[in-house]
Order: structure tokens, then C-alpha cells, then sequence
């Protein structure tokens, strides 16, 4: 027979589970602390405390008598002063290696240039040369780019994060304290809005995926379809959005989205430093279903980048999440 597992002991993938939907705080009650006790102290003692605080800071504060603070600002003072003319050094000697303005024998494109011009199609599928060298040859610096926005606003979401278990515990707020956040009824802003809302997403998702047959890509299809999230919101309210975007929402698209870019092009990076074929075809120039994996990381940019743009609004118009 198979033993049993301890009913407070969970698989890895519940943990996990957990952790992501924010149901379980692996920190809350797990950390030892005390409650502090009160010390009562005498008149004596609080005025003697004062005294030697008041005394603490003059004898900290005081720049004409500190002889510490008067050598740290000397030592300041010249340590920037030759950081700063290192920093112009360097840049000094940079551009005394750059080619003379006009000079004859200047290269009208370098190597990089000449091998995404003439060889971009080819060897992309990609009829856009600048998504191709973006979603392509720069894949990884675009990787990075979309990690940057999921870490920032993963930083911003754990400032602003309200803790809910003592948020219903301890904070007596009215239910009307949330209504401040929603937008006053307008019938004309809302039916303005039903109408240039999904024909603001739907020109969002065509950029999106033709972003390799001409002007467009994740970022910029990305921009449009967030601010058709943030004008629902101004006009509808959080309580309707939030019907089917909430924190989870943002949480596990980014994090899908991420996932298929990072593995797709690890795929691309193995098979192209170990000069091995890649079995994902490119498709024929300019057909939508073309240009290999970069069909795929436009769709993962865009919807990090909308997903992004909406919940730094959401977060900063109601100051926590």
C-alpha cells in the first residue's frame, strides 16, 4: 500500500498554484516574532532620553564643528569631481576612434546593416526587416525588454499589494470608500465607448499578428490594445473589468506569454550555435502564417505589453491592488 501524505504537507505544483494566485501567503504565520512588550519609563528617564537624542543630533548635524562630516564633504566633493572628468575621458577617447566626418573611405552600411538588408527575407521569412531583426536577430535583447516591464510592474504590484486578510480585519472602510475609484455614469462616454472599445482591441490584434508583413509588432499592437483596456475602465469602472481581468489575469498571461518566448527561442539559439536544422518552416513571404517563430514572440510581446500598460493604470489610479 502507498503511504499517505500528511495532510500539511503539498505537492509542488499546489504550492506553486497557491503562490501564484495569491490565496496563500508562504510568509504569513510561519515567521517566529514576539509581541513587544511595553516599558513604562520614568520622567526622569523620558527627559533624559530627549536630552541625549537633542544632544545625539547637534553633535551629528553640526557641519561647522563635525570634523566627520566636514571630510566626508571634502572627500565628496573631489571624488565627483574625478568621476566626472574620467566619465568625459572615455568618452573623449571613444570618438577619437570614430571615422572622420565625410572622410572617403567612410562604409555607407557596416556588415550588420548590409546582412539584414540583403539577406533579412531569406533568412527570417519576415517581409518586415525591422521585425525580423528585432523578434530575430535581437530576439534575446526583446526578451530582456519584456522581462524589464513584468519585473517593473511585478515591483509596483507587491508595493501597492494590500494585505486583504488584514485589510478585513483592521481597516473599517465604508463600502462607499471604493466608489470614489468608479467613474460617474455617462450615458454618452459609455455609448461612445461600446462602440470604438472592440474596434480599438480588434485594430490592436491586427497589428499584432501583421506585424511581420508590414508597419506594427507586439509593442506598438500591444500600446493599442491597453489603451482599449484603460478606456473601458474609465468608462465602465473596475467592478466590470474586473470581471475579466484581475490580478491572476495579468499574473498568468505574462507569465504564459514569457514561457513560449523563452522556450521558443532557446529552441532557435540551441539549433543555431550547434549548426543544427531547425524543423520549424518560415512559410512563404508575405502570407500571414510565415516568418517561423516570429509570429508566435509578436503575439507573446503583445499581450506582456497590454497586459502591462492596463495594470500600471489600474494600480496608480487606485493606489493599491
Amino acid at each position: 500500500m502507498s503511504k499517505l501524505r500528511p495532510s500539511h504537507e503539498k505537492k509542488r505544483e499546489v504550492r506553486f498554484s497557491e503562490w501564484m494566485d495569491g490565496s496563500v501567503d508562504p510568509y504569513l504565520g510561519n515567521l517566529e516574532l514576539k509581541p513587544q512588550e511595553l516599558q513604562k519609563e520614568s520622567r526622569q528617564q523620558f527627559e533624559e532620553r530627549i536630552r541625549d537624542y537633542a544632544q545625539l543630533n547637534a553633535d551629528l548635524y553640526d557641519t561647522e564643528k563635525n570634523k566627520g562630516v566636514k571630510a566626508f564633504n571634502l572627500i565628496y566633493k573631489i571624488s565627483s569631481v574625478i568621476w566626472i572628468l574620467l566619465l568625459i575621458g572615455v568618452m573623449l577617447l571613444t570618438v577619437s576612434y570614430l571615422p572622420p566626418n565625410g572622410g572617403a573611405d567612410n562604409p555607407a552600411n557596416n556588415e550588420v546593416t548590409e546582412r539584414y538588408i540583403e539577406k533579412g527575407l531569406q533568412e527570417t521569412g519576415a517581409v518586415n526587416i525591422v521585425t525580423g531583426m528585432i523578434l530575430d536577430y535581437r530576439a534575446f535583447d526583446t526578451f530582456g525588454e519584456s522581462n524589464v516591464l513584468f519585473i517593473a510592474t511585478i515591483t509596483v504590484l507587491i508595493l501597492l499589494r494590500k494585505n486583504k486578510k488584514m485589510h478585513n480585519e483592521f481597516d473599517m472602510k465604508d463600502d462607499t470608500d471604493e466608489e470614489k475609484y468608479e467613474p460617474k455614469s455617462d450615458s454618452i462616454l459609455q455609448t461612445v465607448a461600446k462602440v470604438l472599445v472592440p474596434v480599438i482591441l480588434v485594430f490592436g490584434i491586427y497589428v499584432i499578428l501583421n506585424g511581420h508583413l508590414g508597419p506594427g509588432g507586439g509593442f506598438s499592437g500591444g500600446a493599442i490594445m491597453g489603451a482599449g483596456l484603460i478606456l473601458y475602465c474609465m468608462t465602465f469602472g473596475f467592478e466590470k473589468t474586473e470581471r475579466f481581468f484581475t490580478e491572476n489575469t495579468y499574473k498568468w498571461v505574462c507569465f504564459t506569454a514569457l514561457t513560449v518566448y523563452c522556450l521558443s527561442k532557446a529552441y532557435s539559439f540551441y539549433t543555431g550555435a550547434n549548426g543544427l536544422h531547425s524543423h520549424i518552416p518560415l512559410g512563404t513571404p508575405g502570407a500571414i502564417l510565415s516568418s517561423g517563430l516570429i509570429f508566435v514572440l509578436n503575439i507573446c510581446v503583445g499581450m506582456v505589453v497590454t497586459c502591462t500598460m492596463y495594470t500600471f493604470y489600474a494600480m496608480f489610479r487606485k493606489g493599491e491592488f
